[in-house]
């Protein structure tokens, strides 16, 4: 049985990342699926304004709809599924995981979200949507005033 550990924080991005996931990998028999749901970060200063068992209550009630939507997705085909709520740096998660479940593929179909950094779910997986040539907007902006000051001039 394959075993796959996906990791997702946005349920309605992981339904179409598995989707294409799915259509090209065909029906390669029963996978056991470990869905890590990596909740969306609260700022620190929420904690003003939310207690801790408010802030844990929100969280659990987050799991079961990511849940709820990508779970019938995998569980299809006699797949088994898995679910954990993802707490603390993602690469010892990985690890212990893997420890846990033996050899497996660890998929990231977070959604990647422009500006932030998206921490690694293991040393050999890239996070999704970045790329090593991403320049930071100033230095585009710039650019691209250095240019048109230089056609103006001419």
């Amino acid at each position: 049985m394959e075993k796959i550990i996906l990791y997702v924080d946005d349920a309605a991005y992981a339904r179409e990342f598995l989707a294409k996931v799915v259509a090209d990998a065909g029906s390669a028999g029963p996978r056991q699926w470990v869905v890590v749901a990596c909740a969306p970060r609260m700022t620190h200063r929420i904690s003003k304004w939310v207690s801790h068992s408010a802030r844990e209550n929100w969280r659990a009630k987050w799991f079961a709809k990511v849940q709820e939507q990508v779970v019938p997705l995998l569980a299809h085909e006699n797949g088994q599924v898995i679910a954990v709520l993802a707490k603390g740096p993602l690469t010892d998660l990985t690890k212990r995981l893997k420890l846990e479940h033996g050899a497996a593929q660890v998929v990231d179909a977070r959604r990647p979200k422009i500006g932030v950094d998206l921490e690694p779910v293991a040393p050999d997986v890239a996070p999704p949507g970045q790329s090593s040539w991403a320049l930071p907007g100033a230095v585009v902006g710039m650019g691209a005033l250095l240019m048109l000051a230089n056609e103006l001039s001419e």
